[in-house]
């Protein structure tokens, strides 16, 4: 496969799953605001730190509020993480890998795109939200539904999938992150009715909640949510199920190529520095020191892979 098709592939996809994440994100800021009103500024300050998008937003804006923010994360063409411009991108790459999809899935994402463009034509109020929130979640979905099941489970399907597990191990690291690092107001909050409240937050804002449910009580107990969250390779939005993902689709364009690049060392080390954690072992070091450590090292991962199969060459 050309370089420049497998990265419109990556591109793509990675793209679509940045459009559902902005809007987790945006959704996690939003139910843990509602639990702390007087300390909303705060709340959304961290949503944008978290997003990493605080330099471009502070050049347009001089206060972190609710409808500023909510604005600038889905609707803003100017920021390159907002959910308008990255399906706007999505689309652009998949219009330029057009050949290698089949029919539905750039059906699937023809019409995610204009139904995201026409719920996001005007600012979106706060009583509206949850329902625009899903609506993008759901037009995400319909893609990665017509990929899974209209694709063949070649090179196309793997770059496609590296492109989402990329992008999705740094959306669950990063909002676990801004929760207990950013969000929790001293580290008195911890086990307090706030921190649960703040727990269960995230785990709606990842889908878990059911998940939870099953394996648990049902009451929030945070070292068994982070250790849902981070290393259970049952859960799909998890560190550890990603960093599988991500190694066993370096695998198959291993066998596929009939050779190995220097990611699929990469990829392997992360999935065995998760699988050689505990959650005690994590709550030790520092929850916190662990996640950026993750991010940083997916984040070099991801550029190893386009160095790797000459994405720009």
């Amino acid at each position: 496969m050309l370089g420049k098709t497998a990265a419109g592939l990556f591109w793509m996809f990675r793209m679509l799953e940045r459009s559902e994440n902005t809007a987790r994100l945006v959704d996690a800021g939003f139910r843990i605001a509602l639990t702390r009103s007087a300390a909303a500024e705060a709340e959304w300050a961290s949503v944008i730190s978290t997003a990493g998008v605080r330099k471009g937003y502070l050049e347009r804006y001089d206060a972190f509020n609710a409808a500023n923010v909510i604005d600038y994360l889905l609707r803003d063409k100017d920021n390159p993480s907002s959910v308008v411009s990255a399906i706007n991108s999505a689309r652009t790459s998949a219009r330029l890998v057009r050949t290698a999809l089949t029919r539905e899935v750039w059906e699937a994402t023809n019409e995610g795109w204009m139904t995201i463009r026409e719920v996001l034509k005007r600012p979106v109020p706060e009583n509206g939200l949850p329902d625009v929130l899903a609506t993008i979640r759901r037009q995400n979905a319909l893609v990665r539904g017509a990929l899974t099941g209209t694709m063949m489970q070649n090179d196309v399907y793997n770059f496609a999938h590296l492109g989402i597990f990329i992008e999705r191990a740094d959306n669950t690291a990063r909002i676990l992150d801004v929760k207990y690092y950013v969000l929790l107001p001293s580290v008195s909050y911890v086990g307090s009715s706030l921190d649960n409240v703040q727990w269960e937050t995230i785990l709606r804002s990842v889908s878990a909640q059911r998940a939870y449910r099953w394996l648990s009580d049902g009451t929030a107990n945070p070292r068994q949510i982070a250790n849902l969250i981070i290393l259970d390779r049952r859960m799909p939005r998890s560190l550890a199920f990603c960093a599988g993902q991500i190694a066993e689709h370096l695998g198959f364009l291993a066998e596929a190529y009939g050779s190995e690049m220097p990611s699929h060392d990469l990829a392997r080390a992360n999935v065995k520095r998760l699988a050689d954690h505990s959650i005690e072992s994590i709550f030790d070091a520092g929850l916190h020191g662990v996640l950026t450590d993750f991010i940083a090292r997916n984040h070099a991962l991801g550029l190893q892979i386009e160095q790797d199969y000459r994405f720009y060459g």
